[in-house]
């Protein structure tokens, strides 16, 4: 998944003074919500514990729900990016494995805040509206890169598949990593999506 994570430096101690940042606004939040629990924290718990007003929080995050995915939008947009500077003689599914281990290969700090983040991701039932609409946005990105290297439309029935299937590839690799907090998340992933390459190799027109 593409989701913003922040610096062991970053994190904030509780009762910092009356100013934040996204990253900063996120620890606490993240914090409080491993402890208490998802639904037992409010927005009022969370500006207080960063030390900001319950209006700020708004500047930076919409909701609860939002501010667990972090700058996702930004990720988004970064991996389009990636994805249109390609070159056109990778392999699609080659493209499409290096993009998602690029965007979640963690450095040895963020791996902790990481793990607490995707745990509430994908285990927290009143999170899973909004991860929905968040694993929907990330298909489309994948299916409309896979679109033109097929020569198709993104919405036709194979850069779909190809969204779909990479999807949950890598939600596999992420669901044995929260399991096993001795594996390797880059490791599971590119395991994942090399097995969804073999499928595909025959639709791809880079050979």
């Amino acid at each position: 998944m593409t989701v913003t994570r922040q610096t062991e430096s970053e994190r904030p101690r509780i009762g910092r003074r009356p100013s934040t940042t996204h990253d900063a606004l996120e620890a606490v939040a993240l914090e409080l919500f491993t402890t208490r629990g998802f639904d037992e924290t409010s927005i009022d718990d969370i500006a207080a514990a960063a030390g900001i007003a319950r209006r700020t929080f708004f500047r930076y995050y919409p909701s609860k729900s939002d501010l667990v995915w972090g700058e996702f939008d930004a990720e988004l947009d970064r991996m389009r990016a990636w994805f249109a500077a390609a070159p056109p003689d990778v392999p699609m599914m080659e493209a499409i494995r290096q993009a998602v281990i690029e965007f979640n290969r963690l450095p040895p700090d963020q791996v902790h805040q990481h793990r607490r983040r995707m745990s509430l991701i994908l285990g927290v039932p009143t999170l899973l509206a909004n991860s929905t609409l968040r694993f929907a946005q990330w298909r489309e990105v994948l299916a409309t890169f896979a679109a033109g290297r097929l020569g198709l439309r993104p919405d036709d029935l194979l850069p779909n598949v190809v969204g779909y299937s990479a999807l949950g590839a890598t939600l596999a690799g992420y669901d044995e990593w929260l399991r096993d907090e001795a594996s390797d998340l880059v490791e599971l992933l590119d395991a994942a999506l090399g097995e969804l390459a073999v499928g595909f190799h025959h639709h791809d027109r880079s050979d």
